[in-house]
């Protein structure tokens, strides 16, 4: 048990919401469904939290290859501000590269196995998702591809969860694929992009110093840099406005509209950053869970995690309140 706790915080559970809060609101989306299974849906929903783990730990293995935890610690030593820490327990010789391979190749096998189970019951679709998903995971930072090492990571990230993990958990649930689900995750897929996405641009010249490639560096300039967070964190919203517009989904998902703010406030604080601009880093009731932000200021992380969780917190937020949305609509019809 005390291996397993070990494996689960290396892999970086406090990351977990990203994926399980998008399976969930498509399990509520499935719900109304008449061959829904909850059964089928805990299963999957299973498997998702053991392909995130597995994912993750991959992610630290194949950068500890790549020597790109090497690189980290050069550019924090000539004093770059960058948050990263990767692979700590394999530096302190808690656990060696043969036992990260281990632990992601285990979770990445019991994910499987709940796949197995899933698609036992509702076919092929189920297996094809499942391999795509695996396929992208691997390929995030892992050979042939390494897209996270040619500034397609986030986007990877935004298409496995967003449309492929809600796509998949809702077929999960009720053997259908349903219209409404392309529209809200393209949505969701977006702003998981944006969490990772911020994070790029917060650290862009630590990661150029390290040679990192990211999207954000890819884009090159400023101007592109603060177009693209604006569709990341603007674009969501208006999907669903269309998707009301256009008959495709219920009036009740602009119940979102009030998160804006929060979308608004990401765009302002990377343009400041981006400008070498000083704000006032002070949380604000609207920006959701903060943590404690006093020990962050003292270890002078507050730039960075204000900034991370409110893109976090609009993740969560959003999905929540689409579930709440959707649970309710099921109740009323």
């Amino acid at each position: 048990m005390n291996t397993l706790k070990f494996w689960i915080k290396n892999a970086r559970d406090i990351a977990l919401p990203q994926s399980i809060l998008p399976a969930l609101l498509a399990v509520s989306m499935a719900a109304v469904h008449p061959d829904f299974s909850w059964w089928l849906a805990l299963v999957a929903l299973f498997g998702v939290v053991c392909a995130h783990l597995g994912f993750n730990l991959a992610d630290d293995y194949f950068d500890y290859r790549h020597n790109d935890v090497e690189a980290r610690k050069k550019v924090t030593a000539e004093g770059f501000r960058t948050h990263m820490e990767k692979c700590h327990y394999i530096e302190s010789g808690e656990a060696t590269p043969k036992e990260l391979l281990m632990a992601m190749c285990a979770f990445l096998a019991v994910a499987g196995m709940a796949g197995g189970v899933v698609w036992w019951f509702r076919g092929w679709p189920v297996a094809v998702l499942t391999l795509a998903g695996l396929l992208l995971g691997i390929s995030y930072s892992g050979k042939p591809l390494e897209l996270g090492y040619h500034g397609l990571g986030e986007l990877v990230i935004g298409v496995m969860f967003g449309p492929l993990l809600m796509i998949g958990m809702q077929f999960a649930a009720c053997g259908v694929f349903d219209s409404k689900i392309v529209w809200v995750s393209a949505a969701v897929g977006l702003l998981v992009t944006n969490i990772v996405y911020s994070h790029a641009v917060l650290d862009l010249k630590a990661d150029a110093q390290a040679g990192k490639m990211t999207f954000a560096r890819l884009l090159r300039t400023r101007g592109a840099m603060l177009s693209f967070s604006g569709l990341f964190n603007l674009l969501p919203f208006a999907i669903l406005i269309v998707g009301v517009a256009v008959g495709q989904l219920h009036w009740a998902y602009l119940s979102v509209l009030p998160l804006l703010p929060m979308g608004i406030y990401l765009i302002y604080s990377l343009a400041a950053h981006l400008n070498d601009k000083t704000i006032p880093f002070e949380p604000r009731w609207w920006m959701g869970p903060m943590g404690n932000f006093e020990l962050y200021r003292r270890h002078n992380m507050d730039w960075f995690l204000i900034r991370w969780l409110v893109a976090r917190n609009l993740v969560t937020f959003f999905c929540l309140v689409l579930a709440v949305v959707n649970v309710v609509l099921a109740l009323v019809y």
